[in-house]
């Protein structure tokens, strides 16, 4: 992965199985349900991919799109995201087994987020 890349993709979705289902029909991806959750990741032929998130009425909205860059640093981008005028939303939290994410809100009130992978142990 390249620093600044965008890597991941959330759309929000009352039924997030349902929301996979109807993608897979028309476009082919491949689509499972994240154990324990809510939620449902997709995988296109050619990335980036991504995921259905339940509606939760707070970061979840109809028609919200969450995107996820990709950075070596969460700590050390979110303090340059500061500096720029933006705002911490979530400091980095662990995926077990996957890595870390973050997000954060633009000046102009975008909330987008941040990935890091798990470093080789």
């Amino acid at each position: 992965m390249s620093e600044g890349q965008i890597v991941h993709i959330e759309f929000a979705a009352s039924d997030p199985d349902a929301a996979g289902k109807f993608y897979s029909d028309l476009f082919g991806w491949k689509t499972e349900a994240y154990p324990g959750a809510e939620y449902t990741t997709f995988e296109p032929v050619d990335p980036p991919g991504g995921g259905f998130a339940k509606i939760d009425g707070q970061l979840y909205q109809v028609g919200s799109v969450l995107a996820y860059i990709f950075t070596s640093d969460i700590e050390g981008m979110l303090k340059k995201i500061e500096i720029a005028g933006g705002k911490v939303a979530l400091k980095r939290t662990e995926i077990p087994g996957m890595g870390w994410f973050a997000l954060f809100t633009d000046p102009t009130g975008n909330t987008v987020g941040l990935f890091t992978d798990q470093p080789a142990m």
